[in-house]
């Protein structure tokens, strides 16, 4: 039995947060159901088996028969929608997304197989060239160009719709986020520039898409040269698609210095050409939603467990809060 193996807890910087892990009918429950649903796939877990305990998430790694790995992951309420939007991405996207093999949206519960390489392990023990940042970025911006005609149907599976016209509420319902009293009174001088900044990226007219909104190197498997697989959707938003770059961008910039990200942003806006706006259109669409995606990265650190108080909302309140101060840098392409 599961229950009887060997238990490693990792909780990180988070040890005195509570998530549903410490409920012991919870718990029985949760472990019974990933039982079931092993079995009926034929497989058994071995021991020992490790829990990552977050504010923001219960995640399980289990090891099964022939040295696979499967995953269990809980969600708070705020992003029970992962399970159900990761089973249809892998039906609308597949190849681009890992397939789960169950889900249980009521309670947020999804059970997954590996899927390889992280990518940050990767980066952690080779040199990996831009051209690959390249085309990680093609892949996704392709896999957001196919979604867009599936925004509606993403929104009604509990993604958050965050269109551009209510960034500027996004930052009004933020405004006490802890702060140093110089960067608060800086994002207030600067609130009355969002309006115009997302009336023009509106006018640009690229539909919303799914946003990750936390695409960090983290986030993604490197199963073979050339091919990227995208997980963990908690964080995502039914919203301008652009907003998905500034991450990975980032991320890349630090590795290679900042000469790659117009080649990167380049990649990322191949599948987006063709649709009737100009390349020079395309570039300003990415540079106001690069600074604009910050407000929905700083919103998303609010989905946690209710029981998730003290050091631990602290934490992420004060991770969100820097997040927002992204707004106040110019984008850098």
């Amino acid at each position: 039995m599961l229950s009887d193996a060997p238990v490693i807890v990792d909780r990180g910087r988070y040890q005195d947060t509570v998530t549903p892990w410490e409920e012991p009918a919870w718990r029985t429950e949760a472990i019974g159901w990933i039982e079931a649903r092993l079995a009926a796939h034929g497989l058994r877990p071995t021991a020992p088996w490790r829990v990552r305990l977050r504010p923001w998430s219960v995640l399980l790694r289990l090891c099964v028969g022939g040295g696979d790995v499967v995953w269990f992951k809980a969600n708070p309420p705020a992003s029970a929608f992962e399970g159900a939007l990761t089973a249809a991405l892998a039906r609308w996207v597949p190849g681009h997304v890992l397939e789960p093999l169950a889900v249980d949206t009521g309670r947020g519960w999804s059970l997954l197989p590996d899927g390889g390489p992280l990518f940050r392990d990767v980066l952690a023990r080779e040199t990996v060239t831009p051209g690959a940042w390249e085309e990680l970025l093609r892949q996704y911006a392709a896999m957001q160009h196919a979604l867009t005609p599936r925004a509606g149907e993403i929104e009604r599976l509990g993604v958050p719709a965050v269109p551009v016209g209510a960034l500027p509420g996004v930052l009004d319902r933020l405004d006490q986020t802890p702060l140093p009293r110089r960067d608060r009174l800086a994002l207030r001088e600067l609130r009355p520039r969002l309006g115009p900044w997302c009336a023009e990226l509106a006018a640009l007219g690229v539909p919303d898409s799914l946003d990750h909104a936390d695409l960090h190197d983290g986030q993604l498997f490197w199963p073979a040269p050339g091919r990227f697989t995208f997980f963990d959707w908690g964080d995502a938003v039914v919203a301008h698609p652009f907003s998905s770059l500034a991450v990975p961008a980032r991320r890349a910039a630090e590795l290679h210095g900042t000469r790659v990200l117009p080649r990167l942003r380049d990649a990322y806006l191949e599948p987006w050409t063709g649709d009737g706006r100009t390349p020079a259109q395309l570039r300003r669409a990415v540079s106001l939603a690069w600074r604009l995606s910050a407000l929905h990265r700083a919103a998303a650190y609010g989905r946690l467990f209710p029981t998730a108080s003290g050091g631990a909302g602290d934490a992420t309140g004060a991770a969100g809060a820097h997040c927002l101060l992204e707004l106040l840098d110019e984008p850098p392409v």
